[in-house]
């Protein structure tokens, strides 16, 4: 009986498959950071907006989200897009900006790398801008 009720089981499940894929066809894709808007200095336990411009190579290409890793008072960020290859895009590249918002929360330095792609070596590069936290 036990085998009756898995192999219908089994049968049932096959057929119920839906293998169509009606879903988007989409990657994510690390676009390189032109220029960036950051004060000279910080104050402690102040909010600041840094504005961050980078090429968008297409029309394919979304703003998703920034790739962002702390380690101490040093922040390594990097704008991360959604591309969508199958939707006919124009491939004409423009400029973006994207926002977001720094709380000083260390004493000392902070160390921001924004990551404007591989050399032709492929290792990464980075702009890199020191800011002091004043009293």
């Amino acid at each position: 009986m036990k085998k009756i009720i898995f192999l219908s089981f089994l049968v049932v499940s096959l057929f119920s498959c839906n293998i169509s894929d009606d879903a988007p066809n989409f990657f994510y894709e690390a676009q390189p950071v032109v220029s960036v808007v950051i004060p000279d200095s910080f104050q402690l336990g102040e909010t600041y907006e840094i504005t961050l411009t980078y090429i968008k190579p297409s029309g394919c290409h979304v703003f998703n989200n920034l790739l962002y890793e702390s380690d101490l008072n040093q922040r390594d960020i990097a704008v991360v897009t959604a591309v969508f290859p199958d939707q006919g895009c124009n491939e004409v590249p423009e400029e973006e900006e994207v926002n977001f918002n720094f709380k000083v929360n260390n004493t000392g330095s902070y160390i921001f790398r924004f990551w404007q792609g591989p050399d032709e070596n492929g290792v990464d590069t980075y702009l890199v801008i020191e800011v002091p936290v004043e009293d």
